[in-house]
């Protein structure tokens, strides 16, 4: 006597196709979300290295009791030295994603009162703009002092601020203010609410 035979047990070619479709789509969307990411990600990392090399300098400079200078160089070269090199002094050179650069971009709010915190005027003056309160502004170099100020080479109070973009793309824009007598260092992102396009502090 012969038993009855199984039945068969697995999935149909159809199914197999409906699965694998439905797998393929989902894919397509991950990999469209993080194309669209990757850009604001470097331009994230961009702002956060600069603002993290200022304040490290800062503090360095106040809890080693030297100064330390930050110069910044186009397209997107940082350097952080001691003034008086010793074997436990920082010594850095960061370089911004090749995405990303030191950059105004056109559009941005650049007026007195439309700026970050007050200072530098962006495309008038470039995207690196320190010593805004002493002669025509535009330096690229900052010396912070022991007592925590960042000051020019002469000693003069340096404000200023940093802009930073992925070139040709305005709301990309980020931007780092710097108030020399306190040595405040704040962070700044460009957003449009309502059709105005207006600096955000972070």
């Amino acid at each position: 006597m012969h038993g009855r035979k199984n039945a068969r047990s697995g999935f149909s070619l159809l199914e197999v196709m409906i699965v694998l479709a439905i797998i393929i789509t989902i894919s397509s969307f991950a990999v469209l979300n993080i194309r669209s990411s990757m850009p604001d990600a470097r331009v994230n990392s961009a702002y956060t290295t600069t603002l993290s090399t200022l304040r490290q300098a800062r503090e360095a400079a106040i809890a080693q009791r030297r100064v330390y200078i930050v110069t910044f160089a186009t397209p997107g070269t940082i350097t952080l030295a001691s003034q008086n090199p010793a074997s436990d002094a920082l010594n850095l050179t960061l370089n911004l994603p090749s995405d990303v650069s030191f950059d105004a971009e056109a559009g941005i709010p650049n007026t007195a009162g439309t700026v970050p915190d007050g200072m530098g005027l962006g495309t008038s003056t470039g995207a690196i703009d320190f010593d805004v309160n002493v002669g025509s502004g535009g330096s690229k170099v900052i010396y912070f002092w022991p007592d925590g100020s960042a000051r020019d080479l002469v000693g003069n109070l340096n404000d200023g601020v940093v802009y930073i973009a992925r070139p040709g793309s305005l709301m990309t824009s980020r931007a780092i203010s710097l108030r020399g007598l306190t040595g405040r260092i704040r962070g700044w992102r460009l957003r449009q609410t309502a059709g105005v396009t207006k600096w955000y502090q972070i």
